[in-house]
C-alpha cells in the first residue's frame, strides 16, 4: 500500500512538471515580455517593451501606447499586467485583451517610466506603427524611429521600405534605417559611410545630431565621412537660415510698411506728427474682432469670409475717426508741430481708455480663416499663409496707393498740396478740404494694417503702440511723403532687425537700427528719397 502511495505521489509531481512545461512551451515571447513589467525594473522594462515590440502580438500596440501614457499597470504579486481604458478606467488584462472581471489585485501600480526608457518606448510605438494605413502615422512612426536609432526596429523598417509606395514617407524610412545603421556596432564601415551620404541629403539639425553623436569607437574612416557631412550640412544650414532670416525680415517690414504708410501720407502733405495714428491701427484691428464676433453668433458659415468684410469697415471706420480728428483738432494746431504732438498723443490715451472701456483690457481673440491657416516647407526654411497673405495684402494696398496718386484728381491735388501748398492754394485747390481727406486716407490705411495686424499679433488697446515709434523711423529713414521711400525704409528696416536680433537680441537690435538710422540722418536729412518741390526745397 506504502508503495503505491509512493507511486501515486510520484505521478502528481511528474504531471505538475509536465503542466509546467507545457505553460512555458505556450507562453511566448509577448507573454514573457508582459512578466517583465511585473519585476519594478528599468532594466526588466526596457527587456519586456522590446521582446512585447517584436513579439508581433495584435496586443503590443496596446500595451505600449498604455505604457507611454502611464496607463500600464502590474500586479506583483499575481504577475499580471493590465490596461486602464480612458475615460472609463476600465481595467483590460494584457495578456488576453479582455475586461477584467470580478475584483481586482490589491497592489496595483503603474509601470514606471524615465527619460530613456520614454525614448525607447517612442522607437517601439515608431517600429509598430511603420505598417500603419496612415501615410501620415508612418512618417511620424519614421522620424520617431530616426531619433531614437533603436536597433530592434532595423528588420520592420525593411519591410516597410520594400512595401511603401509613398516617396515622401519611403525617404523617412530610408534616413531613419541610415540612423538605425550609422548607430550599429557590428554593421560594416561601408554601409555606415553609405548611411552618413543619406543623412548628409537630409541636411537639417536633426541630421547633425546624429552625425555629431557618433560612438567613440567608430572607425577613421566614418569619423571622417561624418567630419565632412557636418561641414557640408552647416554650410547648407547657414545659407538657410541666411534665407529664413530674410523672410521674416519681409515679413516683419510688410508690416511696418503697413503702419508707415498711412503716417507717411499725412505727415508728407500735412507735416503733422500724428502720435495717434497707432490707434488707428488698433481701430482697425477691433473693427475685425466685432466682425468675427457677430458671423460666429450669426452665420459660422461665413467665417472664411471675414477678412473680406473687415477690410471696407475697418478702412471706413478708421478713415471716419481721422477725419473726425483732423477736423475737430488738428485744423486748430497747424504750423504749431509741439501742440499737435501733444494733443495728439493725449487723443492716444483716450482712445486706447475708450476701446479698454468698451472692449475689455483683455487680448481678444482674432481668429485665422482656413485659407490663411497653416504653413508649408520651402527648402530648409517655414512660410506661414498668414505672413505670406499680409505680404501680398500691402503689396496690393501700395500699388492702390500708387494708382490712387497718379490717376485721380484727388491725388494730383494731394500732390500738388504737398509739393507746394501755397501755390495749390492760388490755384483753387481747397487745401483744408485735401488735408482732411488725406488724414481721413492716412487713417484708413492703418485701419486697414489693423486687420492685418489682428492675424498676427495680440489685440489689446496697446496694439498700435507698439509699431508707431517703428513706422516714424521708417517714415524719416525713407524720406518723408515719399511713397517709394516708404516701401523701402520699410523692408531695410525689416531685415536689418532680423539678421542684427540672434547677435545682439531683440532690444539691442532695435536700439543698434535706431542709432544707424540717427548716424544715416546726419549725412542725408531728407532720407532716402527726398520729395522734390520748390516749398519742399526751401
Amino acid at each position: 500500500m506504502r508503495a503505491f502511495g509512493d507511486r501515486f505521489i510520484a505521478l502528481v509531481c511528474a504531471l505538475g512538471v509536465l503542466a509546467a512545461v507545457v505553460t512555458a512551451a505556450r507562453a511566448g515571447p509577448y507573454e514573457d515580455g508582459l512578466l517583465h513589467f511585473t519585476a519594478d525594473s528599468f532594466d526588466d522594462t526596457i527587456e519586456g517593451i522590446n521582446a512585447v515590440a517584436t513579439s508581433g502580438n495584435p496586443l503590443a500596440a496596446s500595451v505600449i501606447g498604455a505604457l507611454q501614457e502611464g496607463r500600464l499597470l502590474f500586479s506583483a504579486d499575481s504577475k499580471r499586467v493590465f490596461i486602464r481604458e480612458a475615460p472609463s478606467d476600465r481595467l483590460i488584462d494584457a495578456a488576453t485583451g479582455e475586461p477584467v472581471a470580478g475584483s481586482t489585485p490589491s497592489d496595483l501600480a503603474p509601470v514606471r517610466l524615465n527619460n530613456r526608457l520614454r525614448r525607447i518606448v517612442e522607437a517601439a510605438l515608431g517600429g509598430l506603427t511603420l505598417m500603419a494605413p496612415d501615410p501620415g502615422k508612418r512618417f511620424e512612426a519614421a522620424q520617431a524611429v530616426l531619433k531614437s536609432k533603436d536597433a530592434n526596429a532595423l528588420s520592420a523598417l525593411e519591410q516597410a521600405i520594400a512595401k511603401e509606395s509613398d516617396a515622401q514617407v519611403k525617404q523617412a524610412l530610408i534616413e531613419a534605417r541610415a540612423a538605425v545603421v550609422l548607430y550599429l556596432d557590428n554593421a560594416p564601415d561601408a554601409d555606415k559611410i553609405d548611411a552618413i551620404a543619406i543623412i548628409r541629403q537630409r541636411g537639417d539639425q536633426d541630421a547633425l545630431a546624429l552625425l555629431g553623436g557618433l560612438p567613440a569607437s567608430a572607425s577613421p574612416a566614418v569619423k571622417k565621412a561624418a567630419a565632412d557631412a557636418i561641414a557640408s550640412i552647416e554650410n547648407s544650414l547657414a545659407f538657410w537660415t541666411a534665407l529664413q532670416n530674410t523672410w521674416y525680415g519681409l515679413s516683419l517690414g510688410s508690416v511696418l510698411l503697413l503702419a508707415a504708410i498711412g503716417l507717411a501720407i499725412t505727415f508728407g502733405v500735412m507735416g503733422v506728427i500724428n502720435m495717434a495714428h497707432g490707434e488707428m491701427v488698433m481701430l482697425g484691428a477691433y473693427t475685425t474682432f466685432v466682425v468675427q464676433q457677430v458671423i460666429r453668433a450669426r452665420n459660422p458659415a461665413l467665417f472664411d469670409y471675414s477678412l473680406a468684410i473687415a477690410i471696407p469697415l475697418a478702412f471706413l471706420v478708421a478713415g471716419f475717426v481721422g477725419i473726425l480728428i483732423e477736423r475737430g483738432i488738428i485744423r486748430f494746431l497747424y504750423g504749431r508741430p509741439l501742440e499737435t504732438l501733444l494733443a495728439t498723443w493725449g487723443l492716444s490715451l483716450i482712445l486706447q481708455q475708450g476701446v479698454r472701456t468698451a472692449f475689455g483690457p483683455t487680448n481678444k481673440d482674432v481668429g485665422n480663416p482656413s485659407w490663411m491657416s497653416g504653413s508649408f516647407e520651402l527648402g530648409q526654411i517655414t512660410i506661414t499663409y498668414n505672413r505670406l497673405w499680409i505680404i501680398v495684402f500691402t503689396l496690393l494696398i501700395f500699388a492702390g496707393l500708387l494708382a490712387l496718386l497718379r490717376f485721380t484728381r484727388f491725388g494730383l491735388e494731394m500732390r500738388a498740396v504737398t509739393q507746394n501748398r501755397a501755390m495749390a492754394a492760388s490755384m483753387g485747390i481747397r487745401t483744408s478740404r485735401i488735408d482732411a481727406l488725406t488724414f481721413g486716407l492716412g487713417s484708413g490705411i492703418a485701419g486697414l494694417a489693423g486687420v492685418a495686424l489682428s492675424q498676427i499679433d495680440n489685440v489689446s488697446p496697446n496694439l498700435g503702440q507698439g509699431y508707431i515709434i517703428d513706422s516714424f523711423m521708417v517714415v524719416v529713414f525713407g524720406g518723408v511723403g515719399n511713397l517709394w521711400g516708404t516701401l523701402v525704409g520699410a523692408f531695410t528696416l525689416g531685415i536689418a532687425n532680423k539678421f542684427l536680433e540672434p547677435y545682439a537680441g531683440a532690444v539691442l537690435g532695435k536700439i543698434a537700427i535706431l542709432v544707424l538710422i540717427i548716424l544715416f540722418i546726419q549725412k542725408r536729412p531728407r532720407g532716402l528719397f527726398a520729395l522734390k518741390g520748390r516749398a519742399v526745397e526751401a
